[in-house]
């Protein structure tokens, strides 16, 4: 399986994406972003691509490939609408719309977020935007699309945050977090878990298209035994 992954370096794309390494059917990685993930794999290709909102420059490298796995994401906070908007959807809709064009047979899993808005007139600004993002995707012509609502989320393997608050926040509820993953496993969901889901919805489909925590925490738990050591 030849796979696309935007959103490798931030703190879940950075658990996902070590997923990714370690399963033995997916043959091929490719990563797209601003920045580098700084890690030497045989199966691993990357591409910096400065300007997330036009993907004419690489398009002739982005066909060919059986899925791509989406977790670029920002917090909202002290964002206005529109600024959180050209962040969230149009970045999102800008690859989806050239990769849909370009693989036909692609499957698209993007991550979203526990409580976004499918109406997309709800009162939460950032839940409005990523139910909208959503919806579109949902309308493109993939071979099929998944949205991912995790919730709470326990980097492991060092994972970590770009945004400074959420390292901040992490420094103070991590010694806590195991506990109460613990006591809720299907909400309080860890990167290798979401990683794990990606794969497994990737290769054999899922019941419904948008999954909630509880989804992701099931099927990261079926994903078999395809993967290898570090």
């Amino acid at each position: 399986m030849k796979v696309i992954i935007f959103g490798a370096t931030g703190m879940l794309g950075q658990g996902v994406f070590r997923e990714f390494l370690l399963d033995n059917e997916i043959s091929s990685l490719l990563t797209v972003g601003r920045t580098a993930t700084g890690i030497a794999n045989p199966k691993l290709l990357e591409i910096q691509l400065a300007d997330l909102l036009d993907y004419r420059p690489i398009e002739g490298r982005l066909a060919g490939f059986d899925a791509c796995f989406f977790c670029l994401g920002i917090s909202s906070a002290g964002m206005k609408e529109a600024d959180y908007k050209r962040l969230t959807y149009c970045i999102t809709l800008a690859a989806a719309e050239t990769l849909s064009r370009l693989n036909l047979e692609m499957v698209f899993i993007y991550v979203s977020g526990a409580g976004a808005d499918s109406s997309e007139r709800g009162r939460v600004m950032w839940a409005r935007v990523k139910g909208r993002t959503e919806n579109a995707l949902l309308k493109l012509p993939f071979r099929d699309a998944y949205m991912l609502r995790p919730g709470v989320i326990r980097p492991m393997h060092g994972a970590v945050s770009k945004t400074t608050s959420y390292r901040l926040l992490y420094a103070v509820i991590s010694p806590v977090l195991p506990v109460l993953q613990w006591a809720f496993p299907s909400s309080i969901l860890t990167t290798d878990i979401v990683g794990r889901a990606m794969i497994r919805v990737a290769k054999g489909g899922y019941s419904q298209q948008i999954l909630e925590a509880a989804d992701i925490y099931t099927a990261g738990r079926e994903i078999g035994v395809n993967h290898v050591s570090l």
